[in-house]
């Protein structure tokens, strides 16, 4: 079976049964997740960064990097346009917001940090 990556690269991977949801790939749980003010920290179940960290201020800054961070600030920045900054360090995500956090703009970021490994 073939793939291609967001970055056009065609790679081959075995067949795999999907899960069921009727997806591939794994879940990213959130073990926890803050606010305070306009930002927002996840607290993830596994690194998707270096120590280092990467940090996007918008989503063309996140378009010159082919990294799992980058891809989930596309993400975030492409779901909704209140979304300032993204920092991604090992296992916390957190991401600034114009107006603050309320339940709804809080589950659809925490739904795209979750989901970022599925492929459908």
């Amino acid at each position: 079976m073939s793939w291609v990556t967001d970055e056009g690269a065609v790679g081959r991977s075995a067949r795999v049964p999907p899960t069921e949801e009727g997806s591939l790939g794994q879940k990213i749980e959130i073990a926890s997740s803050v606010t305070i003010g306009d930002v927002a920290v996840f607290d993830t179940d596994r690194s998707l960064s270096g120590q280092d960290g990467e940090r996007y201020r918008s989503d063309v800054e996140a378009e010159t990097r082919s990294t799992v961070p980058a891809g989930l600030a596309r993400r975030l920045f492409s779901a909704d346009e209140a979304v300032r900054s993204v920092y991604v360090t090992s296992n916390i995500v957190t991401i600034e917001r114009d107006g603050g956090w309320d339940d709804a703009t809080l589950e659809q970021a925490g739904a795209l940090i979750s989901n970022l490994f599925l492929f459908y």
